[in-house]
């Protein structure tokens, strides 16, 4: 059964270390993103400001990420994931420090997202392209999925807890620093229970033999290598579009839950889990497939319905029906992202693996072009008027990248399908 697969995939110890590490990972980072907006927006009551903090942490993504590709291709990925979260512990403990004492300004969560952007940069295309060395090539799409679940299982726990613990810490005074910097306490221990088990992977990560070229020679191959490659170019292209305007509705949750439906941190809680329920399913779903068919009109169709429902939402004001609309936008972008991912994964040489995921990752940096304008919109025209636009602009560029070949054919290689 095709369901198998799943616990075929954790039965591999060293992608079930790598799972788990990456699963402490995502629980800090999405308990971070309910700490870091319901403190911002405590201070600032301002949509604007959540997307400057947004830019501070997205912004390296773009200037980093090829860079980190080149590490992934060059040095053992073990390490360099491992470091990453090391260094994620130690800035995390300092922020809490800062946090807890009562000397928290905005420009300190500035300061913090740049450096949490920087590693994130330097080390993920390590931590994407190791997967394809610790799994078995039939499991790769089950393993994107696992990868995918995880990090949706943190969205629906992680900020719960973060909303829980500010509530009951504060004891009523929801704009407490000393219960946000206990958040960021907790916070730092995932990273460095998730730097831990990484290192029980027990294979380093292959790297390429020396070549003597520098790393802006390994950097332009892998452009050459994108844009010589119709199917990789589309599949980056249909990652690109969520990310520029569907995310923004991550960094307008917090206004839109104040503004417009009057809710504090357990709400607040309530509407990202509730979103990871559904992703959840969704990458469940995709896992336990096994081999699918007509994965390029699958990947196509997701997204447009993601921009759809995204639109859905803000029609509302109704604490139920936009729980129900988030639970189907998480299930939509878990479907779409676990998916792309899978086919980039089985369209890419090895070799050029860490370098092609980090150009991947470096067009997510992208976000903020999307973010500050939305953002823009919500702060003189309404929260609703905001995600409505992200919605509206996500479903228009999916329809019109779909008239494209390359991206009709991105479950196509060498003429078969993947």
């Amino acid at each position: 059964m095709a369901s198998r697969d799943i616990f075929q995939a954790l039965r591999r110890r060293d992608f079930a270390f790598l799972w788990v590490g990456s699963l402490g990972s995502s629980f800090a980072m999405n308990m971070q993103i309910i700490a870091r907006g319901w403190l911002v927006y405590e201070l600032t009551e301002s949509p604007m400001d959540l997307a400057w903090v947004t830019l501070s942490f997205m912004l390296p993504t773009v200037i980093f990420s090829l860079l980190g590709g080149v590490l992934a291709d060059r040095l053992p990925k073990r390490r360099i994931i491992a470091f990453g979260q090391f260094l994620n512990f130690a800035a995390t403990v300092v922020l809490g420090v800062i946090v807890i004492t009562g000397h928290v300004t905005f420009w300190d969560f500035i300061w913090f997202g740049f450096f949490n952007g920087t590693v994130l940069a330097l080390s993920m295309p390590a931590r994407q392209a190791f997967v394809p060395e610790l799994i078995a090539e039939r499991l790769i799409f089950t393993a994107m999925a696992l990868n995918t679940t995880g990090w949706n299982l943190s969205r629906i726990v992680g900020p719960a807890l973060a909303g829980f613990l500010i509530a009951i810490l504060a004891a009523g005074d929801t704009s407490s620093t000393w219960a946000v910097g206990i958040v960021y306490f907790v916070i730092a221990g995932l990273y460095l229970m998730s730097a831990i088990t990484v290192l029980g992977v027990s294979r380093p990560g292959l790297i390429k033999e020396p070549d003597g070229r520098s790393p802006l020679g390994d950097m332009a191959d892998a452009l050459r290598y994108v844009w010589q490659r119709p199917p990789v170019t589309g599949l980056i292209a249909l990652s690109i579009m969520p990310f520029l305007f569907g995310m923004p509705l991550n960094t307008l949750l917090p206004a839109f839950n104040h503004d417009v439906l009057g809710g504090g941190p357990d709400e607040l809680g309530l509407l990202t889990s509730v979103t990871g329920v559904g992703a959840i399913l969704g990458s469940l779903m995709l896992a336990s497939m096994g081999t699918m068919r007509r994965k390029a009109a699958s990947l196509i169709l997701s997204a447009l319905l993601w921009g759809l429902f995204i639109m859905a939402l803000a029609l509302t004001d109704n604490l139920v029906l936009a729980l129900i609309a988030l639970a189907i936008i998480g299930w939509l972008g878990s479907w779409n992202m676990s998916l792309n991912r899978g086919l980039l994964q089985m369209q890419v040489d090895d070799h050029m693996r860490g370098r092609v995921l980090s150009i991947d990752m470096m067009s997510h940096g992208l976000m903020p072009l999307g973010v500050l304008p939305i953002a823009a919109i919500a702060e003189y025209g309404g929260v609703s008027a905001g995600i409505m636009a992200g919605g509206a602009l996500l479903a228009v560029s999916i329809a019109v990248l779909w008239l494209l070949p390359a991206v009709r054919q991105v479950d196509l290689r060498d003429g078969r399908l993947l």
